[in-house]
Parts: structure tokens; sequence; C-alpha cells
């Protein structure tokens, strides 16, 4: 029977009819998952501890690169040894590329099972079996073909299906981000809160050189009569005290130049960065607006990316429901012989086109449906709570920023107060005009002075490290 003819002439077979028509029937198949939609997002025109100002970097950094704001070599050399030898971050990458084998996986539901067999047997038939010929006949079989295999996607349980896995590997590709982004950050944090630590190691050893050099005066008057043992014991004292919070300073910036070697993969025993001070005036950070972290901060995007997935899945439940259609085929080669590929030995067959459908499973259905739904909600929720976070970061990073500048200006004045205190109290203590209490007093508030100045510029580092992994990086 004629069904049409193509272009070339040749009659058109109704098995390839019934193909071309059920082919084209799965590429016109509907899909029963809702339409995408993301949660309404919370994201002002602009943040509100800003102010109406949009800071700019006076030198943008390189993509993804936002280190290098702070203009320091040896963090720009450690941030670069994360990437290769983190371990934690390598484990991240592992995560990623399962997520990319199972998106494979996934797909491969969409194109037709093919295999592939050879059989081959030798066969003698006794010459007394019943009804025979009474002689005995010696066959060969050989068979060569494959089968095909492929379920016709008419209500999207397979589209779907590759829909939610490729959301789940975009989530986990922003996952990989989030975990590179606050490596780097706890990196950077580690390394300011030591270069901080180094900065007061310099203020102890020049106050303990201090402190001794008043130690020597105090003791070179009690030995001439003109001061006190008092004065001298309040002296040492002072010194000791100092001596004793240099060692203390000295043990913390171990520790987290330790946390630096874990963090670019080397033992601590082999690692060390030597006592120095970096630029204590921190970068400006380029924050953008609000909206802008929906779509590059990398456990917002993700929570998106999760929702895409979730409501995916509502489509491969209720596709459950329906009928699943699949069609079969087969052909090859079949011969007694050698000649075994050869035109006439050639067979195929076409079909079956089945298809199946549960009249009957107590409800799991329906339930596997409420299931995915309850999963949606779940997934829209939590994007809603990671944005709010996200912005609640943001704004406590900018307001910390802000009010830590004016925190610095008036800690900067009362250091400065302090040492002038400091120095006039040693310049009457040397003329007699007050006893060594005096002095020791206004050492002691000096050099708190000056450690809670040194906190300050410090905090404002560790602001600006916290900003960049609030705002999801600097591009």
């Amino acid at each position: 029977m004629r069904c049409g003819r193509r272009s070339r002439g040749r009659p058109v077979r109704r098995a390839e009819a019934v193909l071309i028509a059920v082919l084209a029937t799965s590429l016109a198949s509907c899909s029963l998952a809702p339409p995408e939609t993301l949660p309404p997002s919370p994201a002002a025109p602009a943040y509100k501890e800003l102010g109406p100002w949009q800071p700019i970097a006076a030198t943008p950094p390189e993509a993804g690169k936002w280190w290098t704001l702070f203009a320091d070599p040896i963090l720009n050399d450690l941030e670069a040894r994360i990437e290769a030898a983190n371990p934690d971050l390598a484990a991240a990458v592992a995560r990623y590329d399962q997520a990319r084998a199972a998106l494979r996986e996934t797909g491969a539901q969409a194109l037709p099972s093919v295999d592939v067999g050879a059989d081959a047997d030798r066969s003698r038939i006794s010459a007394g079996r019943p009804f025979g010929s009474g002689k005995a006949a010696t066959d060969s079989d050989l068979r060569v073909g494959a089968s095909l295999a492929y379920e016709i996607d008419l209500f999207g349980r397979v589209r779907n299906s590759i829909r939610a896995s490729a959301a789940d590997t975009r989530a986990s590709a922003q996952d990989l981000a989030a975990v590179r982004l606050g490596l780097q950050a706890v990196l950077a944090d580690n390394y300011v809160r030591m270069r901080g630590l180094d900065a007061r190691i310099t203020l102890l050893k020049q106050t303990v050189e201090a402190f001794q050099r008043a130690y020597d005066l105090t003791d070179t008057r009690h030995a001439g009569g003109i001061a006190s043992g008092i004065d001298v014991s309040r002296a040492s004292s002072i010194l000791s005290s100092a001596k004793a919070e240099l060692s203390s300073v000295a043990a913390d910036r171990a520790a987290l130049e330790h946390a630096v070697a874990i963090l670019v993969d080397e033992s601590p025993s082999s690692f060390s960065l030597a006592v120095a001070e970096m630029p204590l005036a921190p970068p400006v950070i380029p924050v953008g607006v609000p909206s802008d972290l929906l779509q590059r901060r990398p456990d917002v995007v993700a929570a998106a990316e999760r929702i895409a997935a979730a409501n995916a899945r509502i489509g491969v439940a209720r596709a459950a429901q329906y009928p699943s259609f699949t069609l079969g085929g087969s052909g090859g080669f079949e011969a007694g012989d050698s000649g075994i590929f050869s035109a006439p030995n050639a067979f195929w067959a076409l079909g079956p086109l089945s298809a199946a459908l549960s009249l009957f499973d107590g409800g799991a259905r329906r339930a596997r449906v409420k299931i995915s739904r309850a999963q949606y909600d779940e997934a829209a929720s939590s994007y809603r709570s990671t944005v709010l976070t996200a912005f609640r970061e943001v704004e406590d990073d900018l307001a910390r920023a802000r009010y830590l500048v004016t925190q610095e200006a008036d800690q900067q004045a009362a250091t400065t107060a302090a040492e002038r205190t400091r120095d006039l109290a040693l310049i009457r203590y040397r003329d007699g005009a007050a006893d060594y209490l005096e002095v020791v007093t206004a050492q002691t508030a000096a050099l708190d002075a000056q450690r809670s100045l040194l906190d300050v510029r410090t905090s404002r580092l560790q602001v600006a490290v916290a900003t960049v992994q609030a705002v999801g990086g600097v591009y």
C-alpha cells in the first residue's frame, strides 16, 4: 500500500510512515511542568548604607581577581595557588563533574538505545528421531543484528528530566563558584589579620624598647637615690607585660600563618611568611546595585537554578500519570553458511509500538506530584531567604565600613592625644615633677590607644574582604 512518494520517486512504506508520524508526534509533544517563574525579590534601587553615591575602584581588577585591589604581591601569589592546590576546591570541582556526568546520563534518555549482538550455533539432528527421514542432519545458524528501543516523550517526562538535571548542573557550577569565592575570602581574611598582627608586633617591639629605656632611666635614678624602689618595680612590671603580650601576639600570628598554609595545600612545617606590613588603607569595593546581586552572587543564582529543577520535576511527576509509549525495532542478517552479509539474508522488524499505563497504584503517583510541588515550594522559600540574607550581609558590611571610617578618625585623635600625654608624663618624671605612677598610667593608655587603632585598621581590611564575598566577587 502506497501512502505517498518521496522526491526521488520511491514509494513510502507503511512502516516508514508510522515511524515518521511517531517521531513527529514526539517532537510536538507537550510538557506538564508549570511555567518557570521566580519568587519576587525585594531588591531596592540602591543600598541604604551606601548613601546616594556609588564608589568606583580606582583600578578595576582583572576578571575574578578581586584581591588585586589590595595591591599586595604576596597575597596575589597566595590566591593564585588556591586554584591549583586547595583540596576543598578540588572536592567541589569533583562534585561539579559528577553533576555534569549525571546530566549526560539523563540526556541519553532522549535518544534511542541501540544494542548489537551476534549468535552462532551448530546442531546435529538425530537420524532416529520420530517422524524423521531416517537420516542425520547437521545445521548451522549465524545471526548478526541490532535492536532499537525509543521512548516517545509524548508528555515531556524525558525532556523535563533533562531540564531538571541541567538546572542541577548549573546550580552545582554556582556551588563551585561559591566554594572558590569563599576560600579566596577566607585566605584574604586570614592574611590581612596576620598582617594586622605583624603591625602589632612592630608596635610592641618599639614599645618594649621604649619601656626598656624608661626602666633603665628609673633604675639609674634609683641607684642615685632619686627614685624609689616602687618606681623600679612599676617600670619592670610594665616592661614585662609588654614582652608577654609580644609573645602572645607572635603565637596568634603563627596560628594564622598555619591556616594560610593549609589553604594553599602546604604543610605548616614547611611554610613561612616573613613579618611585614601591608598598606592598612582598604581598597574601595565597587558593589553595584542590589539587582546585580541576583545575577552574580553564586548562592543566589544556585537557589534560582534549584527552583527551575524543582519546577521541571513537577512535570516529571505529572507525566507519570499518563501512558508511556515505547517504539522498538530490530534488523540484521541471518544465514546458515558463511555468506551471511547479503541482501537475501537480511531481516528487519519495526515494532512493537507499546503503551503502558498503571491503572491503580494506591495513590503513589498523586503523592509524588504533591511531593514535587512541596519541594518546589521549599526551593522557592529557600531562594527568598537566600536573597534576603544576601541583601542583609551587603548592608551590614557597608554600614560597618562607613562607621569604621569615623571610628578610625576618632581613634587616631585619641592615639595622638595619648602619645602626647605619655611623652609629657615622662618629661615631668625626669624633671621630678611627677612620680612614676603617672608615667606608667600614660604609657599604658598610649599602648591601648595604639593597639585599638591597629585593630580598627585591620577591621576595615576585613570588612573590605567580607564585602567582596557578600556581593559575589568583583568583576
